[in-house]
Formats: C-alpha cells, sequence, structure tokens
C-alpha cells in the first residue's frame, strides 16, 4: 500500500481475520500532516503483523494513546519509521510493544531530550536508531534497561555528557556516536566492559583525558571496526592515539583522521593487528620519518597518511611490507627523493597519491605503463623530465595529475598513429608546468576524455580542430598560454560545462559554441578579440558566469543576456561596449547556484568486507564505514575584480559568489532604476564610463551587496540618502562626478568610508570632505556684470587689446625663429610632446583604466 495518500485510516474488525499476514508497507501513504495517526492502534489493527514499514510519512500530529484505551495482544517485532515527521510522544507510549526488537527513528525530526520512561521498557529490543534528529542533552540512564541491544545508532544528534549510561550494555555490538557532542574519554572506560562490542564509531565529538586508572586495565572488547576522525580535544598540540588501542589485536579497519593526534605514525597498529585492511591517519600532526613494520602486512589494502608533517623518503621497502596495497595516499607531508621504483611492479596498485610534497626525479615510465593505477595524482612536486604520449595509453589509468611540476620540452605528435588511445582515460591535468610548442594534436584522439587542463604553460598557436573530437569533453582550462588565432567553429561537445581560455592572444569574433545548452562557465578574459557580443548568447541557458574582460569587443549590451537567469557573475569590462545599460538586466537575480562550479565531488569508497559488514545484520552499516575521496581533482577557479582587489574564487566559493562588472567601456545614458532588482548581487562595478544623471535610490534594495564602484562618470544629484540601508556594504565609490548636496549621514558602514569615497565632486560637503554645505558666498561679493568699468568688469578693454597685440606678434616671430633654425625647432617640438606625455600620464593617474588588472 506504499505511496498512495490516504485521507483517513479507519481500524476495521477484517483486519485482525488476516492472520498471515507478516508484513504491512505503509510508506509514504501519509503525506498531508492533516491526519492525527495513532499508531499503536495501528499496531492493534493488525495482530499478526511483525514488521511495519511507516517510513515517509508525515505524523506529527501523533496522539499518544493512553495505554488503558489498548489492548495489544500484537506480536509485532519491527518498526520502521524513518524519514517521517514525529513528535517526542511516541517514545513514552511505544513501551507498550514489550516484543518489539528493532525500532527506526532515523531522521524523523525528534528534538530535545530523551524521556525516563516508554522507551526505556522495550527490554527485548535489539536494534535501536534514532541517528539524523535534534535530540540533546545526557542520555538517560533508563538507557542501561535495554540489555538485549545489539546496535545503537544515536548519531547526528546533539547528545552531551559521557557515555556512562552505556555501561551495562553488555550485548552491545555496534554504537554509533558520530556527530554529537559527547565528551569521550580517550581510555573508553565506560565502554570496557562491554565484551561483544565489534564496531565503534564516535566521529565529530570531544576527547577528554582520564587519570591513569585505565593503563592498569585491559578493555574486554576487541574491536573490528573504529572511527574517531574530526574529534577535538582540549590539548592544541595534539595528543597520541588512544592508549586502549594497543590491546587492540583484531582490527580491520581503522580511522583517526583529522584529529589532531601526534607523535610518531602508529604503524604498530599494522603489526598488532594483521587483519588489519585500511588504515586512515590523514590530517594530522604526526612528525618524523616513515618507519615501516618489520612484519609483512598481506591483508593492508589502504593507507593514507596524507597532510601531516612527515619527513625523508618514501621507504623503498614499502611494496615489500604491503604487497597486496591497492590505494596509497602520502599527499601534503614533506617527502623528498625519488619516487620508488617498486610501486611500477604492484600488480594490484589502482590509486596512488603523492601530490604537494618535495619529490624530485623522473616519473617511472614502468609506473604508468605497465602497472594497475587508475588514478595518479603527482601533482606540486619538483619532478621533471618531458611528457611523452606513450604514457596516456595505459591500459587502465583512467586520471592522470602532473601539474604543479618542472616538465619542460614540447610535446611531440611523432608516432602518434602507432598509440591505442582506447582505454578510459578522463582526467589529464599538465598545468603548471614549463611545457612548450603547439598543442598536440593526439589530444583528440583521447575519446574517452572528460577534463583537460593545460594552463599556465607556454603553449602556442592555435587551437587544434581535432580538440572537436572530444565528444565527452566536461572541463577545458587551457588559460595563460600564447595560444593565438580564432577559436574552433567546431568545437562544441554536447556535454561541455566550463570553458577556461583566458590570458592567451585568441582573435576574431566570439565564436565559441552558441548553441550548447550545458555551458556554465565561459571565460575568455584578457585576449583579443574583437566585434560583438553575438545575439544568439542566450541560447547558453545554463550559463552561470560569463567573463570578457580586456577584449577590444564593441557594440551595444545584448538585451540577448537578460534571458540567461542562471547568470551570477557577468563581467564586460575593460572592453568598448557603447550605448545604454539594459534595464532588464534587473530581472536576473543574480542568485548563487549550485553546482555552477567544477569542485572535488566526493564519491564512495566502502572499504571494509562484506564479513564483518553483515556480522550484525545492520542495513546501513556500510555507508557508516565508508571513506570519501573525490570524483576528480581538478577544481575550477576564476578571477573577479570586487572592492578594487581582483580575488580568485574556486570551489564553494565561486558557488556563492555574484556580482556584474561593466566598468572601463564607453556605456552612457542613465543607470536603470531596475538595476535595484538585482537581490542577490554582491558587487557591482559600473566605474569609468559615461553614465549620466542621479544614482537610483533603489540601490537601497541590494541589501546583499558589498561593493558598489560608480566613479569616473558624469553622474549628478545627491547621493540617495537611502543607501545608509546597505548593511553589508564594505567598499564604495562615487568619486570624480558631478555630485553635489550632502553625503548620507555617517552611520553602519557609511561610517567607514573615507575622503577618497567622495573626491572629484566639488559640490559635495559634510565630513569626511572639507567643504561646508552652509558656507555660501553673499550676494554682495558675487562678481556681477555691469557697463560700468570698474572692480565689477572682468578684464579692462585696454589691457585686453594691449595683450592680445603682444601675443600675436610673439607668435609671428616664433614662427620665424622656428622656420630659419632647424635645432631650435626640434628643441620646440621635443618640448610639446613632453607636454602631451606628461598630461596623458596624468590622465592616466587619476583614472585611467589601462593600469587596472586582467586578471
Amino acid at each position: 500500500m506504499s505511496s498512495n495518500d490516504l485521507n483517513e485510516f479507519v481500524a476495521h474488525k477484517e483486519f485482525k481475520s488476516l492472520r498471515k499476514l507478516k508484513v504491512l508497507y505503509l510508506n509514504e501513504v501519509f503525506t498531508n500532516g492533516s491526519i492525527s495517526f495513532p499508531l499503536l492502534k495501528l499496531v492493534e489493527a493488525f495482530p499478526s503483523v511483525k514488521t511495519f514499514f511507516l517510513e515517509m510519512n508525515y505524523l506529527n500530529k501523533t496522539r499518544a494513546t493512553p495505554t488503558q484505551e489498548l489492548h495489544v495482544w500484537s506480536n509485532v517485532e519491527e518498526i520502521f519509521l524513518d524519514d517521517s515527521y514525529l513528535n517526542n510522544n511516541i517514545l513514552q507510549s511505544i513501551g507498550v510493544l514489550t516484543s518489539l526488537k528493532t525500532l527506526s527513528l532515523s531522521n524523523c525530526g525528534l528534538i530535545g531530550s530523551l524521556p525516563n520512561q516508554g522507551w526505556c521498557d522495550l527490554r527485548n529490543l535489539e536494534e535501536l536508531d534514532m541517528g539524523k534528529n535534534a535530540l540533546e542533552g545526557m542520555l538517560p540512564y533508563c538507557l542501561g534497561n535495554l540489555t538485549s541491544l545489539l546496535l545503537l545508532d544515536i548519531s547526528y544528534n546533539q547528545f552531551t555528557g559521557n557515555l556512562a549510561p552505556l555501561a551495562n550494555l553488555t550485548a552491545l555490538r555496534f554504537i554509533s556516536l558520530s556527530r554529537n557532542r559527547f565528551q569521550i574519554s580517550m581510555s573508553f572506560l565506560s565502554l570496557a566492559n562491554l565484551p561483544n562490542l565489534k564496531i565503534l564509531l564516535g566521529d565529530e565529538n570531544k576527547m577528554v583525558m582520564e587519570p591513569n586508572s585505565f593503563h592498569t586495565s585491559v578493555p574486554k572488547f576487541q574491536l573490528n571496526i573504529i572511527k574517531l576522525s574530526k574529534c577535538t580535544t582540549d590539548h592544541k598540540l595534539g595528543i597520541e592515539p588512544s592508549n586502549f588501542l594497543y590491546y587492540q589485536y583484531d582490527l580491520r579497519y581503522v580511522d583517526l583522521s583529522y584529529s589532531n593526534f601526534s607523535g610518531t605514525v602508529p604503524l604498530w597498529l599494522l603489526e598488532k593487528n594483521p587483519k588489519l585492511e585500511d588504515l586512515f591517519l590523514m590530517g594530522n600532526s604526526f612528525t618524523g620519518p616513515l618507519l615501516l613494520p618489520s612484519v609483512f602486512n598481506l591483508n593492508v589494502s589502504s593507507i593514507d597518511i596524507s597532510d601531516n608533517k612527515l619527513q625523508g623518503q618514501i621507504p623503498i621497502n614499502i611494496c615489500s611490507t604491503f604487497p597486496n596495497l591497492e590505494r596509497l595516499f602520502l599527499s601534503k607531508n614533506a617527502f623528498e627523493g625519488n619516487i620508488p621504483h617498486c610501486l611500477s611492479g604492484m600488480s594490484d596498485l589502482s590509486i596512488l597519491d603523492l601530490s604537494d610534497n618535495q619529490l624530485s626525479g623522473r616519473v617511472p615510465e614502468e609506473l604508468i605503463m605497465r602497472g594497475s593505477l587508475e588514478v595518479l595524482r603527482l601533482s606540486n612536486n619538483n619532478l621533471s623530465g618531458i611528457i611523452v604520449p606513450t604514457i596516456f595509453s595505459s591500459n587502465r589509468l583512467s586520471k592522470l595529475y602532473l601539474d604543479g611540476n618542472n616538465f619542460v620540452g614540447e610535446m611531440s605528435d611523432t608516432d602518434i598513429p602507432t598509440i591505442d588511445f582506447s582505454y578510459p582515460l578522463k582526467d589529464i591535468d599538465l598545468s603548471n608546468n614549463n611545457l612548450y610548442g603547439k598543442l598536440p594534436r593526439w589530444i583528440g584522439n583521447v575519446s574517452s576524455l572528460e577534463r583537460l587542463a593545460l594552463s599556465n604553460n607556454q603553449f602556442e598557436g592555435s587551437i587544434p580542430v581535432e580538440l572537436c573530437n572530444l565528444y565527452e569533453l566536461q572541463f577545458l582550462e587551457l588559460s595563460q598560454n600564447n595560444l593565438s588565432g580564432s577559436i574552433p567553429s567546431c568545437f562544441n561537445p554536447p556535454n561541455l560545462r566550463h570553458v577556461h581560455l583566458n590570458g592567451n592572444r585568441l582573435s576574431g569574433p566570439l565564436t565559441v559554441p552558441l548553441n550548447n545548452s550545458s555551458i556554465v562557465t565561459l571565460d575568455l578574459t584578457g585576449n583579443n578579440l574583437t566585434g560583438k557580443i553575438p545575439e544568439r548568447i542566450d541560447t547558453l541557458s545554463a550559463l552561470g558566469v560569463l567573463l570578457l574582460k580586456a577584449n577590444h569587443l564593441d557594440g551595444g549590451i545584448p538585451i540577448q543576456l537578460c534571458k540567461l537567469y542562471s547568470l551570477s557573475i557577468i563581467d564586460l569590462s575593460q572592453n568598448m561596449f557603447s550605448g545604454h545599460i539594459p534595464s532588464c538586466l534587473g530581472n536576473l537575480t543574480l542568485a548563487t547556484k549550485q553546482y555552477k562550479s567544477l569542485m572535488k565531488v566526493s564519491s564512495y569508497f566502502a572499504y571494509t568486507k562484506e564479513g564483518v559488514l553483515t556480522y550484525i545484520g545492520m542495513r546501513t552499516l556500510k555507508n557508516d564505514v565508508s571513506h570519501d575521496y573525490p570524483s576528480t581533482y581538478m577544481e575550477e577557479w576564476i578571477n573577479f575584480t570586487t572592492k578594487s582587489v581582483s580575488y580568485s574564487y574556486g570551489g564553494k566559493i565561486l558557488e556563492h559568489m555574484s556580482g556584474i562588472d561593466l566598468s572601463c567601456n564607453k556605456l552612457s545614458g542613465q543607470i536603470p532604476y531596475e538595476l535595484g532588482n538585482l537581490s542577490g548581487i554582491l558587487s557591482l562595478n559600473l566605474s569609468h564610463n559615461d553614465l549620466i544623471g542621479v544614482i537610483p535610490s533603489s540601490f537601497s534594495k541590494l541589501k546583499l551587496l558589498e561593493s558598489l564602484d560608480l566613479s569616473y562618470n558624469n553622474l549628478s544629484g545627491r547621493i540617495p540618502i537611502q543607501l545608509v540601508e546597505l548593511n553589508s556594504l564594505e567598499v564604495f565609490s562615487v568619486a570624480h562626478n558631478n555630485l553635489s548636496g550632502s553625503i548620507p549621514e555617517p552611520k553602519a558602514q557609511f561610517g567607514t568610508f573615507d575622503e577618497s569615497s567622495y573626491e572629484g565632486n566639488p559640490l559635495l560637503c559634510v565630513p569626511p570632505l572639507h567643504n561646508n554645505c552652509f558656507k555660501t558666498e553673499s550676494p554682495s561679493t558675487i562678481p556681477t556684470t555691469s557697463d560700468d568699468k570698474g572692480e565689477g568688469s572682468f578684464m579692462d578693454t585696454n589691457v585686453f587689446c594691449v595683450s592680445f597685440l603682444v601675443s600675436y606678434v610673439g607668435v609671428l616671430l616664433g614662427i620665424f625663429v622656428l622656420c630659419i633654425n632647424p635645432y631650435w625647432r626640434k628643441t620646440w617640438f621635443s618640448f610639446i610632446e613632453g607636454c602631451i606625455t606628461s598630461t596623458e600620464d596624468m590622465l592616466r593617474h587619476h583614472g585611467s583604466c589601462q593600469d587596472l588588472p586582467v586578471t
């Protein structure tokens, strides 16, 4: 009966005749919230049912049914109410279901403290899931009554205090305490007497120190899985891992990441636990060299010690110590020396991340060609050598990151027909190296390529038309090279989302595919593009970031931009656009968009073997012991100028950025009043244009605005006093206009703006300016014209005539002298040229766009 919409529930006597009915599915049937639904009455109506599935229902109006009204003969053993809307009354009344073995209340909107009655009477309960609610306070001691409990999940709540109420639950095999505010003892003294405990998940709580009493006692449990990642401590300098781990010898999965642990790497865990498969120690403060255990470990498949402070060389015996290693992460340390050659012979190694170290030398070609690698990340080291095309034809390689190194040379196109590119290579990142020459045409043969980054090299020449064959391409990053010519008209991959060609010498009209509805980012900043923005640009319906800064584009700003409702960043600055600003731009909300940028997206890795997962029969355990790694390590970055500074935006920050920059053009007319409707805008720059009229008072509605630059225009009138309502405004400039009157009252953000925000407006007054609005000249002191010759006349007529005659004779003599003396003539023209140059420099210093940053 799931996924129906029931308006009413009536318990019929016929229900009790369904004696063979054991499982009842009523998921997503009470969804409108208008039914006061008695849960226990439903259980009473179906006495033969042992399992009720009531997930995704709206039961927030559930009444607590008095127990004296119930006649529960039910043998119900399992109730699943996950993702429903409940209140806490259910916990007080459900204690009558004494045969209940499984109660799942995950993500049910439960709030407040746990009651001390009702649910604590379920002495036959074996599995209790109250995760992902908003429960708080300390655990009640009545929890100790649930002596049959095998599984307890109270993760993702706001519980506080210690774990003492769990001390007597000796049957417990699984505990999930993750993402609470517990103060967990480093000795786990409260859990020491739980002999059956196998899985302990305690992420994102607080670890506290206790007296040394536990050092003399050995815990009764032998864990298979422990997760203590992202825990906090009172010790700023870090602490060593818990001492109780010394007594564990049956661990399979250990995650102590990002918990500020220090000291040497606890690789003794591998010696004491020969069945250990996965060890995660990243994001701590472990120091010293990497000292491997003296014994081989055939079961280890994953080791992650990245983002620590390890030094020295990567041990050359790492391959023999862990012969079956599948994933190795040693990034963000200070390892130096060469990459161990033995890694090339590891037949099971699929992921190798040695990025962000100080490794040098060459990359063993066999590491890529003969190995089993799927992901190889060597970014940001000091590796050198040349890039040969054959490395891209590995049997299994899917993602290759060699960016941020010292690779040099030209990527040759020789012998390309002999290379097989039929394998699923998806990511190539060679950015930030010293590669030069033309872009290799063979890249067009890597048909599976989804992301290509070759930025910040010295590539030159045109973009090869072979790139048009990359039908799967989603991300193209060729910025900061010396590429020239035009963009191939055939380049239109159907899944293309992010195009970065900024900082090159591309020319011609804007011919980027304008019929591609998937493009999200288009960055052509700092090229030599000419012509107008095509009217067909409105076909880029998904466009969120449009950057055309510092080209030679002209014409008007097309109104078709107003139809791109996904736009949140527009930069058309430093071009030659003219005409009026389209008022319809106010129709764009510029609201931030999710997935606007390419960033590291988490992918799912379930490392723990099925035998452990099914040991206690937990349905969602596989999610709880997974570890997330990015599906791609490429990340998108753009440059956008706001608050008079060029910032780089990427990842989540880019998703939350919004702004319009139309500065340094030839735009005219008035500022449209409708721009005050840009409710989501953070930055607006209209400076260095020929705009006239008044500043729209509608700008007071831009409540999120952080930067507003209207300087170097011909605006007049008063500054709207309503602008003081912009409480987020950090940078404000109306300098060098024709504004007059008083500036807004210096309160809130306007109390932080100094004279530079208003300079160049002689008729503006009130501090921080030195002009006084009340200091006006009286009529008697104002010069007037008159027929009388006296002090009121501008210039005596006789004086003017004499001056004009002398000047005229002087000019004639100067021309005569310059004509007969070449040396004086050359000196004179040099003087005039110097005056012109000085004037140009002065004008540039006072507001030209030429000195503004391009990228």
